[in-house]
């Protein structure tokens, strides 16, 4: 296999840069045929560095025309210009001036990083190495500078000139030209750089900030696309409102600038003061954007306000600090969305993305701690396990020290670190710091890869009235870290009664810190022992999901669906019928078939859930459930044949839910409403309970139900409901999905965005027939190959949600998903490679489809060069 060069970063070997940049005046001038870009980078050394230390600057593909140092050009020997940069041999031992001039072609970078060309809009993408392919530069996070920017562009193609911080002067340039200065005022990396040239419409509004600052706020945005911009500027102005509420954090520019692009690698960008959106991630109007596109676009615009302080005033200072910024700003954005909406629905919501998306990654060839020790392509550490896991460590911490110590030491983070490039150690550092506390240990959960397994054994003396629990945390091997240390694991906890009322206790010894509802496993095994404990309880264990684990706690199916029914915690109510579920899935496909007994008490158990009038909507939506495919194929571990688990699954959907029918029916009949379309939380619930009851009916083969869904989908009154029954009729392919599938693509031909829906509802069908449709989609000349959202949609929805069409016995799924990527890798790597990470799953497959996976992937190494992001994952699954 070829690929880019390769070069292995380890952590061990960070140094700090011998130069530093005070200050960089930029100067572009945009034209249609290419861009000129002039920097002045003020300089100076280190006070250790020696003189003859030559100076290196990043830059990638860029073609320079001239260079200087305080206006003197230099001689040919005193420079090296090649592929990966700009040397200076032997620059002044002072402050001085660097002049630097290069040309570059935004229009023809696919790739999507640094400056490229948006259907008609030049604008950039720099996290974490773009914005050396704008111009030579110390391209990396510890590196902070101000910046002025000057944008000279025709006004005919690009009346809007947009750049970081605040706008200082514009004015005409002569010969149909016009130009923007702006100027930042905070010393930031190049990886948080932003410019937008363009011909683009708007909305604007202000806030008014705690201490009285008036704010500007505009959405940028294609001519046409205005009125759908209202929810994310509603969603901004909550979100600044929010962060000075609940940390105290004040927006610190007059401006505050959100541009929404078509084609985009990421979802956001957070850079000062100038946050680049994809557009999915924007626009909304009911007929076109579901709840989930409303609750994301909320989401994700907190998300990168959030990162103004967590991620830019102070930011990481090597990309193994990435879950620095990533991880807290994760958990920042769903204690937001906690408080706007329902905190038990959120909870189990982010779990259930967890463990779809982050588990499967711990325990995978793709493993890595959320600190990692070292990378081959960074841009492949933008995961799971950095931001989720990330969020979930800060959420541990934020459990061990209670909101108010958690909140003591953010305020002594944002005092102790602005305007700083630090680490995770500084970090935990300020929490020991402000609240007395040994955080040591707790670090391991930052350099430890793997999903921590908690197995719990209880045992009851009715004579002495002691309850014991036994705890034992084991963290299975992962690539390059074979054994592993204990962790200090927080595990809320609660004793249910018979009468399903909390019990109490009169003592608690043992090898465990037991405060109040906490139990600090922090050895890798304990017992703790309750005293005074008057009948045997229910133990209701890591409740909130108290940490990010795999809990084997060996209860009858008796005692799992009492706590459904009882417990106050509403996650572990949750998780009680998902356990329930998951057992009888698990043991089916191994070949024990379940009885009709234990069948029957988990319908009762669902029909019970759906008429309690004591849980809203949006919880029943989530608890009328069964595991998904993913995780029943996640909990047997080895020899999975998806065919086989997709079977059983669909019996126990059929097995459950088809006795509960009429009530089903029943109900969603009940939940039709004529009310106007809202994306508040009442309408959500309703929406989401309504939609997962057509569902089940179709799953369970309820009569008439495919019919039902029919109707559905063309009596809707808004893209939720529609795209709903159009899914459901899709994934059980029912007579009528074909044509349904056809009306949908005709209703919304001329709206990308909900063209991906499209795209991802043909390539999610569990249908033999999926792959040829899908290879007819993208030979369509007019398929947008290079657009990384459609791309997505499409293949990152067959490889990664899909199982038993990707995992096909032939093999035929792997080879057309290796086939596109060794396609797309020519155009775009970070698409290629991510993909590729479809691939996870095969080591857990059976042995026939291991065998074709890695033929697959093995046919993928020796068939050409490939980038350094394609060759990274390929390599690490191979070697998995």
């Amino acid at each position: 296999m070829r690929t880019e060069t390769e070069q292995t970063i380890y952590l061990k070997d960070y140094a700090p840069s011998p130069y530093r940049i005070v200050s960089v005046e930029l100067d572009f001038r945009i034209l249609e045929e290419n861009t000129r870009v002039r920097a002045q980078l003020t300089v100076e050394p280190a006070p250790d560095t020696a003189a003859g230390t030559p100076l290196v600057l990043d830059g990638d593909d860029l073609k320079l025309t001239s260079v200087a140092i305080d206006g003197l050009p230099l001689m040919l020997s005193a420079y090296l210009a090649d592929e990966k940069g700009l040397t200076v041999f032997e620059p002044p031992l002072r402050r001085f001036v660097l002049e630097t001039e290069v040309v570059i072609e935004p229009e023809k970078n696919t790739r999507l990083m640094g400056l490229y060309r948006s259907s008609g809009t030049w604008c950039t993408q720099c996290e974490p190495e773009g914005f050396r392919r704008i111009t030579y530069y110390l391209d990396r996070p510890d590196v902070l500078a101000t910046f002025r920017v000057r944008i000279t562009a025709p006004l005919a193609a690009a009346p809007v000139l947009l750049a970081n911080g605040n706008l200082v002067d514009r004015g005409d340039a002569g010969d149909g030209l016009h130009y923007a200065v702006w100027e930042d005022p905070f010393p930031k990396p190049a990886y948080l750089f932003a410019l937008v040239a363009g011909d683009l419409g708007s909305i604007t509004d202000s806030y008014t900030t705690g201490s009285g600052r008036k704010i500007a706020l505009a959405i940028y945005c294609a001519h046409g696309k205005e009125e759908q911009c209202g929810w994310a500027m509603d969603s901004l102005k909550r979100s600044m409102a929010w962060d000075e509420r609940r940390f105290g954090r004040e927006y610190d520019l007059d401006m505050f600038n959100i541009v929404a692009v078509n084609d985009f690698n990421f979802g956001a960008m957070e850079n000062k003061g100038l946050n680049i959106f994809n557009d999915k991630l924007v626009f909304a109007e009911p007929q076109s954007a579901t709840d989930a596109d409303y609750e994301n676009i909320e989401r994700v615009i907190a998300h990168e306000y959030f990162h103004n302080w967590t991620g830019n005033r102070i930011t990481c200072r090597d990309w193994f600090q990435l879950c620095l910024k990533e991880g807290l700003t994760v958990y920042r954005d769903q204690e937001f969305t906690s408080d706007e909406r329902s905190r038990a629905v959120k909870r189990i919501s982010d779990v259930v993305t967890l463990r779809s998306a982050q588990f499967p990654e711990d325990g995978g060839p793709l493993a890595h701690p959320a600190r990692p020790d070292q990378y081959r392509e960074i841009n492949n550490f933008y995961t799971a396990t950095v931001y989720e896991k990330g969020a979930e460590i800060v959420r541990m911490l934020a459990t061990l020290l209670g909101e108010a110590g958690f909140r003591k030491g953010m305020d002594l983070y944002f005092e102790r670190h602005d305007g700083e490039a630090t680490t995770i150690e500084a970090f935990l550092n300020v929490f020991e710091d402000a609240c007395s506390v040994d955080l040591e240990q707790f670090k391991t959960w930052y350099l430890q890869a793997g999903t921590p397994r908690l197995s719990v054994s209880e045992s009851y003396n009715a004579a002495a009235q002691t309850y014991t629990l036994k705890l034992r945390q084991e963290i299975p091997p992962t690539p390059g870290q074979p054994t592993k240390e204990p962790l200090a694991m927080p595990i809320r906890f609660g004793l249910i009664g018979p009468n399903g009322s909390p019990m109490s206790w009169t003592g608690v010894s043992g090898g465990a810190k037991v405060e109040d509802d906490l139990i600090v496993l922090e050895s890798a095994e304990a017992e703790v022992t309750f005293t005074g404990v008057a009948n045997k309880p229910v133990p209701s264990l890591l409740r909130e999901f108290s940490a990010p684990v795999i809990l084997d706690l060996p209860l009858s199916q008796e005692d799992r669906l009492f706590l459904a029914r009882h417990d106050s915690d509403p996650f572990n109510r949750w998780q009680a019928l998902q356990d329930v579920s998951l057992a009888l899935a698990t043991a089916a496909v191994g070949g024990q078939a379940w009885s009709d007994g234990d069948v029957a008490a988990l319908s009762e158990a669902m029909g019970d859930t759906l008429a309690s009038p004591d849980l809203d909507d949006a919880f029943k939506a989530l608890a009328l459930s069964v595991p998904a495919e993913a995780q029943i194929a996640r909990a047997i571990g080895k020899d999975v044949d998806p065919d086989r688990v997709h079977t059983v699954r669909n019996e126990l959907i059929a097995a459950v839910f088809g006795p509960l029918a009429g009530k089903l029916r029943t109900a969603h009949e009940g939940l039709q409403s004529d009310a106007p379309y809202a994306p508040d939380p009442a309408g959500n619930g309703r929406r989401a309970l309504r939609n997962r009851l057509l569902a089940l009916l179709v799953g369970s083969g309820a009569e008439g139900a495919a019919t039902m869904a029919t109707a559905c989908y063309h009596e809707a009154r808004n893209m939720t409901d529609r795209l709903a029954a159009l899914a459901t009729a899709a994934s059980h392919w029912t007579a009528d999905a074909p044509a349904l599938l056809a009306d949908f693509r005709t209703r919304f031909a001329t709206d990308p965005l909900v063209f991906d829906k499209w795209l991802s509802v043909n390539a999610g069908v569990p249908e033999a027939g999926v792959m040829e449709r899908l290879r007819g989609i993208l030979a369509d000349p007019g398929f947008p190959r290079t657009n990384p959202n459609r791309l997505r949609a499409l293949m990152g929805t067959f490889a990664l949600n899909n199982p038993t069409q990707f995992a096909r016995a032939d093999g035929a799924g792997f080879r057309f998903v290796t086939e596109f990527v060794a396609e797309v890798d020519k155009v775009n790597p970070q698409v290629a490679a991510r993909v590729l990470t479809g691939f996870r799953i095969w080591p857990i497959l059976e042995a026939g489809r291991r065998e074709e996976a890695r033929a697959a992937l093995t046919a993928l190494q020796n068939g050409g060069e490939l980038s350094r992001n394609t060759a990274d994952i390929l390599g690490r699954m191979l070697a998995g």
